[in-house]
């Protein structure tokens, strides 16, 4: 493997990052060992193994990348793992916010978690809809060993939504242990991937909601957290959710969305301080 050093904007808060790449990691498709964290992700020539590692000044990306793809690697690893944060405008943003100040001071240089490929992550958060994370490990690690294909010895690529959609709800069910609805979403999902739906980083923002939220199964919260993940948007909030509404003492996403108002256009890295205060209580 050969190794490639790709630099950010120190600093960087490593651990809130690879805890969350810890606590949602695959197996099949991921492993995490001691802040080195080992993935399948897709390229054009074909899914490859790539290891990331944190340095004070970057993050080591090694791989057998092709040289062709090595560019197009570059960017995804950029992006998932939010090297071109401009931190120091966001942090200046939220510097005399009484409830986001204190945490800016503990993890200066929080990153918002990216997506590899939209498709995968797509999936995956419909997976963990309404079950604890270790659930949604366990659905995400039957779903990449029943239909995943081999890169190696040890790891398995996500499907395509082309392959997904071949199946029948009743496959997922039963290789997955979902329930039906569950698995007729998922269905749902691949299907219009296939046949279209764009999940890519540069998707269209307002058909990328109108589209996911016309889909049975998926909702706003959903709709929401994927747009944080997979289009990156950094503005971008996800109001209803528990931890979050956890974190700011209120009861509603009505609360949670009117007090974020005050932190765009950073509030996905609003959403992130808080979340990550959440986790390490």
């Amino acid at each position: 493997m050969s190794a490639v050093t790709l630099r950010f904007q120190a600093p960087y808060a490593v651990e809130p990052l690879t805890g969350a790449l810890r606590a949602h990691c695959v197996a099949g498709l991921e492993r995490h060992d001691d802040g080195v964290h080992t993935r399948v992700i897709p390229l054009p020539s074909g899914p490859v193994v790539v290891s990331v590692s944190w340095t004070d000044e970057g993050v080591v990306v090694d791989s057998d990348v092709p040289v062709a793809d090595s560019a197009e690697l570059e960017v995804i690893v950029r992006r998932w793992l939010d090297l071109d944060a401009d931190h120091t405008a966001v942090e200046a943003a939220f510097c005399s916010d009484e409830l986001l100040a204190p945490l800016v001071t503990a993890r200066p240089g929080l990153r918002v978690l990216g997506s590899v490929d939209g498709f995968e992550t797509a999936v995956l958060t419909v997976l963990g809809q309404q079950v604890s994370l270790g659930a949604a490990r366990t659905f995400g690690g039957r779903f990449v060993g029943a239909f995943g294909a081999a890169v190696d010895a040890e790891f398995l690529a996500f499907p395509d939504p082309a392959s997904v959609a071949a199946l029948s709800p009743e496959d997922i069910q039963k290789a997955v242990g979902l329930t039906t609805a569950r698995a007729k979403t998922v269905h749902t999902l691949a299907t219009a991937a296939a046949n279209g739906l764009d999940l890519s980083w540069d998707a269209d923002p307002v058909q990328f909601r109108r589209e996911l939220l016309s889909l049975t199964g998926i909702g706003p919260w959903t709709a929401d957290y994927l747009t944080v993940r997979i289009l990156g948007d950094r503005d971008a909030f996800v109001p209803d959710d528990l931890v979050l509404k956890r974190a700011l003492g209120v009861s509603s996403g009505k609360e949670a969305a009117a007090l974020s108002e005050k932190w765009r256009p950073w509030r996905a890295y609003a959403l992130f301080h808080l979340w990550t205060k959440e986790a390490f209580l």
